[in-house]
């Protein structure tokens, strides 16, 4: 997730540009850069790091050219630096493109244009754009534009600018966002409103399968086929702190919103016909042969993900899994060595815990495969095979985009393993790629039919005690719900195996303790729903998850939360966003800081 921002005008473009990329930076802050259009040619700067850095090497004197496009980074191919910054340029610096997205087909599309001559300096998807635009140009570069979009593959919001045709930004959308301000004889485009808010409100809102041509006349959006769109003006009411987190209260919700993207981006490229491919991951069979135990080492949410993890790669690799909390991995003295293999998981990959695991497992021997959702970060750069998790920057401190897409790193990782071994028919890969390819489309569901959870939250105000239970993967989410509601409302909140109820947690149950009860694996359904009935007798408030079409659990239960159905390993991917809903919705009702949390911090750099 990145931030890209152009605008023509009659205004000097870099500090209108420098203004947009400061209000985008939660978007991405890796590096950043700008492009404009000098004395006939294209002039750039980019920096690695915060957008600061991009100011002081601008420096004062900077041109006074009206047009220019901007990017702030969130590292997808290529680790942080000057050279994979954007803007990237052609061969023969006539064009300039800024990129947020993926693009799916960039190796075939990078090694077709080596062929044709064209030379890349950089490691990042996004340089192929202003190359095929070098090779289709014919002196329009509108109709380039177009004629390069029928060869992409993923998403994109792109910007186009060149020294050919100076006089106009040309601009396209796919599966990323993209909004278009209109001011007096000037126009902007961004990723997101924030951006243009301080020069104008009347905007137009860019639709999947839109391009926009932008010139000092005026602004013509058409669709790839080149034929024009009519588009409705939308004037901005919000306040620029409101539209930074995109009309959301708080990052939290923005972010919990924000999973269908971050889940079919992290799918993208990985799913190719009835097969996972890693292209990160460099493990043979021989290899694999060779390791007798994995283990999963993590720390707090991303210690749930890897207990999800646990189930789905001993049930599919048939190997030995073991989870570690990072802070512990150490000081017990683990038996590994150069037959184990060790996963390590991290949203930011700077966990200073999870980092030290990471190095004492390399210099036992081990082999070390990070799940991280950062670029360039330390674990990233340590680890010998990495997979990226696509979720981009999280700015609210409980993490919830970050843990979806960690459970479908655990599910490619275990399929992935399991093709490798032998271990797992082809008909039930087949069938978890099937299900995994609609786990995206199934998140909106279940966020475009949660607005009862906000309802029932009330009810949580007074409350001092909850307890989550679950059994099988339903106990690993459990676990993450409970985590999420204690970190941000402050509730005391324990997860508890539902089979364990009655070796002491029983105790504690009161008609004034709500328990929240997951139901969602089948093959121990009716001993979950046992469980719930020793609850029920004891008078607790219960609210239920489960699949549509189970209405049996109404029975037993005050109220249910209904899920698309998938299969059961899938399961904690949906189950846990009417959990983060709850807390978030809890919280707001009890007045707490839901971004900031009282003594949490983003990520634990410290032992």
């Amino acid at each position: 997730m990145c931030g890209i921002v152009g605008y023509i005008g009659h205004r000097p473009a870099i500090p209108v540009l420098l203004d947009g990329l400061k209000k985008l930076e939660y978007r991405g802050y890796d590096s950043a850069g700008v492009a404009v259009l000098d004395q006939g040619g294209i002039s750039t700067c980019k920096a690695v790091g915060r957008l600061v850095n991009l100011e002081e090497k601008l420096g004062a004197n900077y041109s006074q050219t009206c047009m220019g496009i901007g990017h702030t980074r969130w590292a997808t191919h290529g680790r942080p630096s000057d050279i994979n910054a954007h803007p990237h340029m052609d061969t023969e610096a006539k064009f300039a493109v800024v990129h947020n997205g993926i693009i799916e087909n960039y190796l075939e599309l990078k090694e077709w244009l080596i062929e044709q001559g064209h030379q890349f300096i950089s490691e990042t998807d996004t340089e192929v754009l202003p190359h095929l635009v070098e090779h289709y140009y014919q002196g329009d570069l509108v109709v380039t534009v177009r004629e390069v979009l029928n060869h992409l593959r993923g998403s994109f919001a792109i910007l186009v600018m060149s020294r050919q045709n100076p006089d106009i930004l040309v601009a396209a959308r796919k599966d990323s966002p993209m909004v278009v301000g209109l001011g007096e004889n000037e126009f902007f485009v961004a990723s997101d409103i924030p951006a243009i808010l301080n020069y104008t409100r009347k905007t137009y809102i860019i639709e999947d399968g839109e391009m926009v041509v932008l010139t000092k006349d005026g602004v013509k959006i058409m669709d790839f086929q080149g034929q024009a769109k009519e588009k409705q003006l939308y004037e901005v009411k919000w306040d620029a702190i409101a539209a930074e987190k995109g009309g959301y209260e708080h990052f939290m919700l923005k972010e919990i919103h924000e999973q269908p993207r971050a889940l079919r981006d992290t799918l993208i490229s990985r799913l190719e016909d009835q097969r996972v491919v890693l292209q990160e991951v460099d493990l043979t069979a021989e290899q694999l042969k060779n390791f007798r135990k994995i283990f999963i080492v993590a720390c707090g949410t991303a210690w749930h993900a890897g207990l999800v993890g646990k189930t789905l790669i001993e049930r599919w690799v048939r190997l030995p899994v073991e989870v570690d909390i990072a802070s512990e991995f150490r000081y017990r003295s683990p038996l590994v060595d150069e037959h184990t293999l060790v996963v390590v998981v991290s949203q930011s990959g700077e966990t200073a815990d999870t980092l030290a695991a990471l190095r004492e497992a390399k210099r036992n021997g081990a082999r070390v495969v990070a799940v991280t959702n950062v670029v360039g970060s330390s674990v990233s750069r340590e680890a010998h095979d990495v997979i990226y998790t696509w979720a981009g920057p999280e700015i609210a401190v409980a993490s919830t985009k970050a843990y979806t897409t960690q459970l479908e790193g655990m599910v490619l990782l275990g399929l992935y393993l399991a093709q490798i071994r032998g271990t797992l028919a082809p008909e039930k890969i087949k069938e978890v790629i099937g299900a995994l390819r609609k786990i995206p489309a199934q998140a909106q569901e279940v966020l475009d039919e949660a607005e009862h959870i906000k309802d029932f939250a009330q009810s949580f105000v007074d409350v001092e005690d909850t307890f989550f239970i679950g059994r099988s993967l339903d106990w690993n989410v459990a676990m993450e719900g409970a985590l999420k509601l204690k970190e941000i409302s402050y509730i005391h909140a324990e997860a508890y195996a539902a089979g364990e109820l009655k070796h002491g947690t029983l105790a504690l149950i009161t008609d004034k303790t709500p328990v929240i009860a997951l139901a969602t694996q089948m093959d121990v359904y009716e001993k979950t729903v046992s469980n719930i009935i020793e609850v029920r007798a004891r008078e607790a408030r219960v609210i239920g998850i489960t699949f549509k079409g189970n209405k049996d659990l109404a029975k037993s239960v005050d109220h249910v939360i209904y899920l698309p159905e998938t299969i059961a390993e899938l399961a904690p991917i949906l189950t846990v966003i009417p959990l983060q809903l709850l807390s978030y919705y809890v919280s707001v009702a009890r007045g707490c800081d839901v971004d900031k949390p009282r003594n949490l911090a983003k990520s634990v750099t410290v032992e």
